[in-house]
């Protein structure tokens, strides 16, 4: 035990002081969320701020993965983490002059977005040079933990602090707790650097280029992603509408919003936690298809007809125990099949096209709320069938859009799990080792993991 503790101890120390530095930016993230809700009383609006957050992941990851294996990860991250944090200073300046305004938030969330960018290959490399191999499950199960954690405690302490200290009492937690992951970043942890490059002598756009030819090679990796791109847009949309469906309620609010959302992170705490105790799969990507069908088929409906704060918080259970599952067994092939020194490039061009429908998602969502399903709603009569399903007044129109949801997310899971299917992986080898579909009778390998990677 204490072997393997010394074994890890560079990354615990890197894990939890970012997962606290993480609770705090979560925590000020969901207060501006409340803040700017109750100044506009529009989903569209607050879903800018999301918007804002990830439209850099969109134009900038390629770009800022080639970048990333190129330079000193620690150094990197460093650098990103300080200026996201100068952008949180200079909010909490803007609301001690009485001069913030969403403008502010939309630009400064852009800055964030952008050092996140940057940060997030940088630090997925870092953790797989401190992760010895043979701890890679324990260590998904780690960070399936501390993001359940946070989910728990992000609505629940950014709501206490936002309701009797303010928003300026939630800065200051997250800037506390960003001075404490920055000194042990900077001070108490080595992070090594690839000593083989492949990028030596490439260029920025032929770098970038060689992570999309990388996941050209390997379909399965390419498939996952594009799944989950799809999971983004429908859960993107479905957390556009669900401040407008809870704080718009008669039965809800503030504190029910943030019992539903602790909720979630409570569900994600247990799912984490049964990942651990589970032996390794035989077969991780049936898990993840059979994980995410469970949480797109339960959550959205029982929001969508519960007209109740036990009913969402039940949905919000049930929808988000699955999680943790599917994102460790995802980042258990991830990190297996992709060599370290690709990492950055690949990690990113996934940012890219599984993280670009995210926006998109929230736009839609704002959209659909505010400019369709509430004025559809307002309109219908009294005793017709949609008031009878969806209730009526502010937030009917919200409910009336989780059924849609609900729908869209199954059939996404029912189509990638078809295009899935034909696809087997190894464990052992991280290896993608043939197609069962009738073009690969031959049993020819088609991609192999760690010995045949793309250098161009």
């Amino acid at each position: 035990m204490k072997k393997e503790y010394r074994q890890l101890r560079p990354y615990l120390l890197l894990w939890s002081t970012q997962s606290l530095s993480a609770l705090g930016s979560g925590m000020t993230g969901y207060a501006l969320v409340l803040w700017l809700y109750q100044k506009s009383g529009s989903a569209l609006q607050t879903a800018l701020l999301s918007i804002c957050t990830y439209a850099p992941y969109v134009l900038m990851s390629i770009f800022a993965g080639a970048l990333s294996d190129r330079w000193n990860k620690k150094r990197t991250m460093l650098i990103c983490d300080f200026i996201a944090a100068l952008g949180t200073v200079i909010i909490w300046i803007l609301i001690k002059a009485g001069i913030l305004s969403p403008i502010h938030l939309y630009l400064l969330n852009a800055l964030g977005g952008l050092m996140n960018t940057v940060q997030q290959p940088a630090s997925e490399v870092a953790a797989t040079l401190l992760i010895p191999k043979t701890f890679y499950q324990k260590t998904s199960g780690l960070r399936s933990l501390s993001a359940s954690l946070n989910t728990i405690l992000t609505p629940v302490l950014a709501t206490v602090l936002f309701s009797f200290a303010g928003i300026e009492a939630v800065i200051a937690f997250d800037l506390v707790t960003f001075a404490a992951a920055f000194l042990t970043l900077w001070l108490g942890i080595s992070v090594p650097e690839d000593k083989e490059r492949k990028d030596a002598g490439e260029s920025l756009l032929l770098s970038a280029r060689s992570g999309l030819s990388w996941l050209k090679q390997n379909p399965l990796i390419l498939n996952l992603i594009l799944f989950l791109a799809s999971i983004n847009l429908v859960a993107s949309v479905y957390n556009a509408a669900l401040p407008a469906l809870i704080l718009s309620r008669p039965n809800g609010g503030e504190t029910v919003l943030g019992a539903v959302n602790s909720c979630a992170g409570i569900a994600t705490l247990l799912g984490s936690l049964l990942f651990t105790l589970l032996s390794v799969p035989r077969d991780r990507v049936k898990v993840i298809c059979l994980a995410l069908f469970v949480s797109m088929s339960t959550e959205n409906f029982l929001l969508a007809f519960g007209n109740h704060p036990l009913i969402w918080c039940i949905g919000a259970l049930v929808g988000w125990l699955t999680i943790p599952i599917m994102n460790a067994n995802m980042d258990v092939i991830f990190r297996i099949s992709i060599p370290s020194n690709m990492q950055g490039r690949v990690y990113s061009c996934r940012n890219t096209l599984q993280f670009f429908t995210i926006p998109a998602g929230y736009l839609l969502g704002g959209l659909l709320v505010d400019k369709v399903f509430e004025p559809l709603m307002v309109v219908q009569p009294s005793g017709s069938l949609p008031v009878r399903i969806f209730g009526m007044g502010k937030g009917a129109g919200a409910a009336a859009l989780f059924f849609v949801i609900g729908i869209c997310g199954v059939l996404v899971c029912l189509i990638f799990s078809v295009i899935l299917k034909k696809y087997r992986w190894s464990e052992s080898e991280g290896t993608l080792l043939q197609s069962q579909a009738p073009a690969a009778e031959n049993n020819q390998t088609i991609v192999k993991g760690e010995n045949e990677k793309c250098r161009h």
